[in-house]
């Protein structure tokens, strides 16, 4: 994509590692911000050391989720660091940061720091749990919050027992909470000239996705109970084993329920009383599942999704990440050439800007690799960008 992008001349000073706060300065990235990724000389971001997989000198882990950054090494305790940190807050658009509750203060870089040499500053932080909660002060890890957010205790088979999603998709969304929220705080920045402090706990933003599970408790005084890929409100709505493989039926009404039926062979169910209504097939799902998974383990997934096109009911394969990539979200993926990986698959962005997709601008960056870039725009002089290089800068 070409032109002039939302973000452009906003620049973002990124404090955080792992994946919740590289997945928001990404995404922010991706819109045209100019994300400059604060690194320990030693190591860097501690996810480019998480794998296998590798490509190059960096884990896929990394690879995937630091795209359209600038990375500059600085060794936060080294005593000539804070002077670069003053110089880069006081350049900032946006400040996010996830260290430790109170480990900002250490270096300078907590909010009343900042805004007092920034007072437009918009500054985010990303925690674990919330300033106020009773265990602020411990690390935060998606797989702890599925936990203690609930999500796990309604993932599994009936039974079985709990199951954490796949992704770390507490993270995700707490890197997309916080996202939205540094927008939000940009535009109010247009009208007000002033900045904010914001702050998104993965805590929060996991129980916050629970969305109508958590109605169920809240609203319904249901409790939520394992139903492994099944919906606890909407019957037919789950997976089931064809002759070859899976696929999901997403029925949505009562219309659809009985074309599919119908186009499945099986009218008997569809003019069934039991299973007129979805209230009915969610209080009859005992009976009416068992009969839909004998007759769809009769025929092939080819077989079904021409009979879920033939009714146009919802529904469709379960695919494998390299039937997804070669499939329907083949559009999904971009190649980058980086340094050390060489040409680089990444999933692309998302979000359609007048009509396009916006291309990575640029590789994942290697460990310190636009440090002295970054410091000669701060206004260090050669001489000062050398001295830097081999102090708090250095890499290994």
């Amino acid at each position: 994509m070409t032109g002039r992008l939302p973000l452009d001349g906003i620049r973002v000073l990124d404090l955080t590692q792992i994946l919740a706060g590289p997945f928001c300065t990404m995404v922010l990235g991706d819109l045209g911000a100019d994300v400059i990724k604060v690194e320990r000389p030693d190591g860097g971001d501690g996810s480019r050391h998480w794998g296998p997989p590798f490509r190059g000198t960096e884990s896929a882990y990394y690879l995937q989720v630091n795209r359209s950054k600038r990375s500059l090494a600085l060794d936060l305790k080294h005593p000539d660091a804070a002077p670069v940190l003053e110089r880069l807050a006081a350049s900032a658009d946006v400040v996010i940061e996830n260290f430790l509750l109170g480990a900002t203060v250490r270096y300078g870089l907590d909010y009343r720091s900042v805004q007092a040499i920034n007072p437009s500053v918009v500054y985010c932080s990303i925690r674990g749990y919330p300033h106020d909660h009773p265990d602020a002060g411990l690390p935060g890890y998606d797989f702890v919050m599925q936990g203690v957010g609930g999500i796990m205790s309604m993932q599994g088979e009936p039974g079985g027992e709990p199951m954490k999603v796949a992704v770390a998709i507490s993270d995700i969304v707490a890197g997309l909470f916080a996202g939205n929220a540094i927008l939000a705080a940009l535009v109010e920045r247009e009208r007000t000239g002033r900045g904010r402090e914001l702050e998104v706990s993965l805590l929060d933003a996991q129980v916050a996705w629970l969305a109508n599970r958590a109605g169920d408790w809240l609203i319904g005084g249901l409790p939520p109970q394992r139903l492994g890929n099944a919906h606890p409100s909407i019957v037919p709505y789950e997976t089931f084993h064809a002759e070859d493989g899976y696929i999901n039926l997403a029925i949505g009404n009562d219309q659809q329920f009985a074309r599919f039926c119908v186009a499945a062979g099986r009218r008997d169910l569809a003019e069934h009383p039991d299973y007129a209504t979805n209230r009915l097939r969610v209080e009859h799902r005992d009976g009416l599942i068992p009969a839909l998974a004998e007759t769809i383990a009769q025929q092939p997934v080819e077989h079904w999704v021409g009979v879920l096109a033939q009714a146009n009911v919802p529904g469709g394969p379960v695919l494998s990440l390299p039937e997804v990539f070669d499939g329907p979200a083949a559009h999904m993926v971009e190649t980058v050439s980086h340094p050390t990986a060489g040409d680089l698959r990444l999933v692309r962005s998302p979000i359609g800007l007048d009509g396009h997709r916006p291309d990575a601008r640029r590789p994942p960056p290697l460990l310190g690799e636009h440090s002295a870039e970054v410091l000669g725009e701060l206004g260090y002089s050669p001489e000062e960008v050398s001295r830097l290089l081999a102090g708090p800068c250095a890499t290994g």
